[in-house]
């Protein structure tokens, strides 16, 4: 059982970036089917399930019609549209609060977002957390971002590898590398 100081991090399992969807991963879908069924034997095992959001307005060039898929991507996550939404196998009423990020700017990690004005490392401090599991969409991405963003803020985090969405496997295996160089755990 996770300690009582355990946040669960839901990153950016949205519509968009599942099958169907204008940016989707091969497994996201499957990604959230995973996570809803944890959330259903271990919501209770967490202090507080947060999740964060693509919460697009105007992103600027983040957006493209000729995207390059590294600084540039196809319209995604326009906020308040059927896209941005959490995949309906997320347990919504399980989740205290919502990040969103990206409004005017690409913003890859949950750490740039807010919920109701307040960022998540301070929303997470303000709670006593000092330990996160972290799952979600895309590993190499948003994922990466919002694990490597935690470290620095200090926290202990811990990535829940099978439910977390490539958006290339390849890529996806060095972002894990990366965040255990980082001083993530692997599980």
């Amino acid at each position: 059982m996770a300690s009582p100081k355990t946040a669960l991090v839901i990153v950016d399992v949205q519509n968009d970036f599942c099958p169907g969807g204008s940016l989707a991963t091969e497994r996201g879908t499957e990604v959230a089917g995973l996570i809803g069924s944890y959330q259903d034997n271990h919501a209770d095992d967490y202090a507080h399930v947060v999740a964060t959001q693509d919460w697009h307005i105007d992103p600027g060039e983040h957006f493209s019609d000729t995207p390059d898929f590294v600084d540039s991507w196809p319209v995604h996550c326009v906020a308040d549209s059927t896209g941005a939404a959490l995949h309906d196998a997320v347990h919504s009423h399980t989740i205290d609060a919502f990040f969103r990020k990206g409004e005017y700017s690409a913003a890859y990690s949950g750490f740039e977002g807010e919920a109701e004005g307040v960022g998540m490392a301070q929303w997470l401090r303000d709670r006593g957390v000092e330990k996160l599991d972290v799952v979600g969409i895309a590993t190499d991405h948003c994922v990466r971002a919002t694990v490597l963003d935690a470290l620095e803020e200090g926290f202990e985090v811990r990535v829940l590898t099978e439910m977390c969405a490539a958006v290339d496997t390849e890529r996806g295996d060095a972002a894990f590398a990366e965040m255990v160089g980082s001083g993530a755990q692997l599980s």
